[in-house]
């Protein structure tokens, strides 16, 4: 019956798009026609003479003035875009078009659902739908060898798929390798190291890298994959900031004499990024918190460019921890703009200052008698807001649902970005006295605000029905079935992971930071 009225939808819609073409023809032709029968009243061939002879009384001084002013429109408009692309790291233009033109005329958004399957058993279907759903680095990715692993050692389960695994395989063949590396004994090693499936054949190469040149990419997979503790991690990336930065000034020298060189030199600068970016992540989890802040922000002012690597994500994840709120609204009046892309972090912390400010006096009773102040409506429609653009996170910062390690890899709005960001920020939310009762009261209303959240969106594109498929993919299956199914279960790993991430993996996984 459901699909009668499916295929009856579709024939009535086609049947909708082939009369509106036809009467668009119709009305050209009776415009047309009509002109043709006022061309007297209308004194249409007066019209025409009269802009002949404008035309034609026109001097070559007015044409240079004209092509003066469009170059100096143009000028100012390709300055915009400029300061505008130091600042962002994206065009404007580009960005209008992408969030509000291509809806009015008829664009689909790559993230909208387009022929999602309806057999869960399908495969093939499952993986197309995987690809309709970007999947994101996850920011604020854990260690493998120094938080992954050791979740191993005391579990005996793996944290992390294959799939996210070999995501981030490419990631690593992205970022660490470029064309010319065969010319470098050491880099070609390392090129052939990250396609190794095996952990313990990626580590032995890394060491006969070593051997043979301070790599900085062999630095970053021991202290990735092998360091046991973030302090061994730390000192391993301390080694491959002195090499890394050597390459990129010799590469920054070179980068203007050919396409090879620029190649070499883009990869120098992601490497050297990734090592001052897991730099401050390392001071940030061994508590030395003000300073993984300087470092952060000093690392988006040296490269302004690279906000695709959503390090200000990372900030506000410290900023929040020394509890500077103000700071960490100076940097969301930063990224929190209608022309960038969204995120949980954005959107929840943003909620979280809005909450802060009437959090602590809020009462349901009282709200109920004498309704919401403005402050109250501002953090209800903050939160109703984040609720959008991810429903999954409230039951895990409530607590409602256990929480497992963060994936490697994101989708966003999804089940996966909802874990990343609750294992990282459920303290911050704790911190904040009445935070957590606010949302409890205010969250679900969201979905009377939009009851069908699959078919319409309020303030963001409708929720994609592809994301459920590729977060199977990105969470492990069991530990995916005790979140979903079990949490008891995962009560005593829950304990300690919705209070503090930091000493979770001290008090649950063991081992010294």
């Amino acid at each position: 019956m459901a699909e009668a009225g499916a295929g009856f939808l579709e024939q009535l819609k086609s049947c909708i798009v082939w009369s509106w073409t036809y009467l668009w023809t119709l009305w050209f032709f009776v415009m047309l026609f009509l002109v043709y029968i006022l061309r007297v009243p209308l004194k249409i061939n007066d019209n025409l003479t009269t802009v002949s002879m404008f035309l034609n009384t026109l001097t070559p001084k007015f044409y240079v003035a004209l092509t003066g002013t469009s170059s100096l429109i143009s000028g100012l408009i390709l300055i915009f875009e400029w300061w505008y692309f130091r600042k962002y790291g994206t065009s404007f233009i580009e960005q209008v078009s992408v969030s509000h033109l291509r809806p009015l005329l008829g664009g689909v958004d790559n993230n909208s659902p387009n022929n999602s399957s309806t057999s869960n058993g399908d495969s093939d279907s499952n993986r197309q739908s995987v690809s309709e759903c970007k999947v994101w680095r996850n920011p604020l990715n854990l260690f493998r060898g120094a938080e992954y692993n050791r979740y191993t050692w005391v579990t005996g389960r793996e944290p992390l798929t294959y799939y996210d695994m070999n995501l981030s395989a490419q990631d690593h063949q992205t970022f660490f390798t470029c064309d010319t590396d065969h010319l470098r004994p050491a880099d070609a090693i390392m090129q052939k190291a990250w396609r190794e499936r095996n952990p313990q054949a990626r580590i032995s190469a890394a060491h006969e890298a070593l051997e043979l040149n301070e790599c900085a990419t062999a630095y970053i997979l021991l202290a990735e994959e092998e360091a046991t503790t973030i302090v061994e991690a730390e000192k391993l990336f301390k080694q491959a900031l002195k090499a890394g930065e050597g390459c990129y000034r010799r590469s920054q020298q070179l980068q203007h004499h050919g396409s090879q060189y620029e190649a070499q030199h883009r990869r120098d600068t992601n490497v050297l990024v990734y090592i001052k970016r897991r730099l401050a992540m390392c001071a940030r989890k061994l508590g030395r918190t003000r300073e993984a802040v300087k470092m952060m922000r000093d690392l988006m002012k040296e490269f302004p460019l690279l906000s695709m690597f959503n390090i200000h994500e990372n900030l506000l994840e410290a900023l929040l921890e020394l509890q500077a709120y103000a700071d960490v609204q100076a940097v969301l009046a930063k990224y929190d703009d209608i022309s960038l892309p969204k995120s949980a972090t954005i959107c929840y912390t943003a909620a979280l200052l809005k909450a802060r400010a009437v959090s602590d006096k809020f009462s349901p009773e009282a709200a109920s008698r004498r309704g919401l102040s403005t402050a109250e409506m501002n953090a209800v429609e903050a939160i109703h807001r984040a609720v959008e653009f991810n429903p999954h996170v409230p039951k895990y910062l409530l607590e409602m649902k256990s929480l497992i390690l963060p994936p490697e890899h994101i989708l966003k709005r999804g089940d996966s970005e909802a874990i990343a960001y609750a294992f990282f920020h459920l303290q911050h939310w704790k911190r904040v006295e009445g935070a957590l009762n606010l949302l409890h009261c205010t969250w679900e209303g969201t979905f009377r605000m939009i009851p069908y959240p699959l078919e319409k969106g309020h303030l963001f594109y409708p929720y994609p029905i592809c994301t459920e498929t590729a977060d199977r993919e990105l969470l492990p299956s069991m530990l995916a079935l005790l979140t979903h199914q079990f949490p008891e279960l995962m009560g005593v790993f829950a304990k300690a992971v919705s209070s503090f991430p930091l000493q979770q993996m001290k008090t649950v996984l063991g081992g010294k930071y």
